[in-house]
């Protein structure tokens, strides 16, 4: 009796030291399966429209001429938002790339380049008017969510 009470101790450290194992190799591959997910930024179903929406918002801003097409602007953002999840995106990681600071950034100087090489000048209103008139002529991406008021 004496030599299965001695034992007991032993397989117990063995099965804590297993579980200690399996729970450790769960938690890398846990962590190694969300870093494989790339940046919502570099999926361009992601970030095509949503680039769309920020641009023709705006253009709607500074331009006294044209309205966003909020409900469709609005329905695009579910989309996005359903598709992303479909992707394995959680919708904390799509508020997260939303909300952050640093993509903010990077799609206002994004917006902001591609104002300029068609001809928008940042600090003259009715440049955003023409190149919204435009957008909507040729029924863009961006065209789609603006209308002439």
């Amino acid at each position: 009796m004496s030599e299965t009470i001695a034992i007991l101790p032993a397989r117990r450290t063995v099965i804590a030291t297993s579980l200690a194992a399996l729970a450790a190799l769960l938690l890398a591959f846990g962590a190694s399966a969300g870093e494989a997910k790339p940046s919502l930024r570099d999926v361009q179903e992601i970030e095509d429209p949503l680039f769309a929406v920020a641009v023709a918002s705006e253009v709607s801003d500074q331009c006294d001429r044209l309205a966003p097409r909020t409900l469709k602007g609005l329905n695009q953002l579910y989309q996005i938002r359903s598709r992303a999840n479909a992707l394995g995106y959680s919708d904390d990681e799509i508020k997260s790339y939303i909300k952050s600071d640093q993509e903010k950034s990077r799609m206002r100087a994004k917006g902001e380049r591609l104002l300029r090489q068609e001809g928008v000048k940042l600090d003259q209103p009715e440049t955003f008017c023409s190149y919204g008139l435009a957008e909507i002529e040729k029924n863009s991406a961006i065209g789609v969510l603006l209308r002439a008021k």
